[in-house]
């Protein structure tokens, strides 16, 4: 099992950027698929970002690409997602989950919520305009 807590979040105003911080524990990080997903007040929760295994692939939703960088740093079992130009509508509790079973080249089981078995219990991150 592996353990995930969230930082990083907080009040911005638009236009700003964030860092997001997502910390490891129990397990190899090396051994998950690790993704952002974020769930915003009377919405469903939705895939944001995800990165294989080694850091190889990275796959982002349409509404953050361009702006977004998810990445990983195995040896320090942290994972990271930097959001840029925010926007109010990313006001969102974020989470980062996990899954050791995704294979690297599935580019539809990253994005799919119900893959990941391990969350973390959310940051949220509030933008002004």
């Amino acid at each position: 099992q592996v353990q995930l807590v969230e930082s990083g979040g907080g009040l911005v105003q638009a236009g700003g950027s964030l860092r997001l911080s997502c910390a490891a524990s129990g397990r190899t990080l090396s051994r998950y698929t690790m993704g952002w997903f974020r769930q915003a007040p009377g919405k469903e929760r939705e895939f944001v970002a995800a990165i294989s295994r080694r850091g190889y692939r990275t796959y982002y939703a349409d509404s953050v690409k361009g702006r977004s960088t998810i990445s990983r740093d195995n040896a320090k079992n942290m994972v990271y997602l930097q959001v840029n130009s925010l926007k109010p509508e990313d006001t969102a509790v974020y989470y980062c989950a996990a899954d050791p079973d995704i294979p690297d080249t599935n580019s539809d089981r990253y994005q799919a919520i119900q893959e990941y078995d391990y969350w973390g219990q959310g940051t949220q991150v509030t933008v002004s305009s």
